[in-house]
């Protein structure tokens, strides 16, 4: 008798398998490491429904983070039922704080159709939207709650860079967060029908020099990449920097460092402060790199760019502040 529920689970199992289908499936060349990776797909239509793998990235992304932050609380003689709470309020606030960012700095995107706005299915989350919302709902959540929000930033940041690190494993398969024409070690080659139309062979340089109008860096490496495509086959790929694997690799290693030296932390807060030290540093340099950056309104800089400076300078001087009133109360 449990023979036929069972053969008819499997059944059912193997109807909607037949009903998914991958979407945009084509190669990820890093021609340099000998490594292609085939049929790399965007994400799989179940019934009709798109599902990208983007979405799916940055979901188990966020799960992790508020693992490793339960974990992180228990390590260190906290309740971690508490950041489960802080976690279902944070992650919401972290997702609209992150594409709020992004369409405030993009909004020539969403001109001609308005509503896509709420569509993130297709990417444009920016990170550091994430990072301020959720700093802000921290402050918020200490309060109601009357917890200590140095404490909860500590523990909470070794969630938000795991996160971070797993999140931007989104990117690749959304070929984006890619960085200027590189030749070098860790070379990516994308499928030039994957990526943005400005790279288009479609796309006029008049149509370039208005899109990128006083931006002339961002336009010179736009067309660069466009001058130097691969042809591999029949398919025509452009051939740039996987930033978005730098800056995963970038927050393993920061990761890594702020759970070793919790234990030998001074201060609450300083966690928190290294994480953001560290995180702006690395987040400077690579945003230097990308193609696809969000701009100052009416200027050519890296809005990114210039805030990742500003949390470094902001960061080290409280790092510097804060220790030293360590100090001076151990001597006492």
């Amino acid at each position: 008798m449990l023979l036929v529920p069972v053969t008819w689970m499997v059944l059912e199992v193997q109807k909607v398998v037949k009903t998914m289908q991958t979407i945009l499936s084509t190669n990820i060349n890093f021609p340099n490491l000998g490594i292609e990776l085939k049929n790399v797909g965007t994400g799989f239509d179940i019934f009709g429904y798109q599902i990208a793998y983007y979405g799916m990235v940055i979901g188990f992304g966020m799960l992790c983070g508020w693992l490793i932050a339960e974990w992180m609380a228990k390590r260190t003689g906290q309740k971690a039922e508490f950041y489960l709470d802080f976690a279902l309020v944070a992650i919401v606030a972290s997702v609209i704080g992150a594409r709020v960012y992004y369409v405030v700095f993009a909004l020539d995107e969403f001109t001609d159709n308005p509503l896509s706005v709420f569509n993130l299915r297709t990417g444009g989350l920016a990170i550091y939207g994430g990072i301020i919302a959720a700093v802000l709902t921290a402050i918020i959540y200490a309060r109601v709650k009357k917890y200590p929000f140095w404490l909860l930033a500590d523990t909470g940041c070794i969630g938000l860079i795991t996160g971070q690190m797993i999140g931007r494993w989104g990117n690749f398969f959304n070929r984006e967060a890619f960085g200027k024409y590189y030749d070098g070690l860790f070379a990516m080659q994308l499928n030039i029908k994957d990526v943005s139309g400005v790279y288009s062979n479609t796309t006029s340089l008049s149509r370039l020099e208005q899109i990128y109008q006083g931006k002339e860096v961002a336009l010179a490496r736009i067309l660069e990449i466009k001058d130097k495509v691969v042809t591999i086959g029949e398919e025509t790929y452009i051939q740039v920097h996987p930033t978005f694997l730098y800056e995963s690799i970038w927050n393993l290693c920061l990761l890594i460092i702020l759970i070793l030296y919790t234990k030998h932390k001074r201060f609450d807060g300083e966690i928190m402060l290294l994480y953001l030290l560290g995180y702006g540093i690395g987040r400077a340099w690579m945003e230097g790199l990308r193609t696809d950056q969000l701009f100052l309104w009416g200027t050519p800089f890296a809005v990114s760019q210039l805030l990742s400076a500003l949390i470094v300078v902001v960061s080290l001087a409280l790092l510097i502040y804060k220790g030293r009133k360590a100090k001076m109360k151990i001597r006492k």
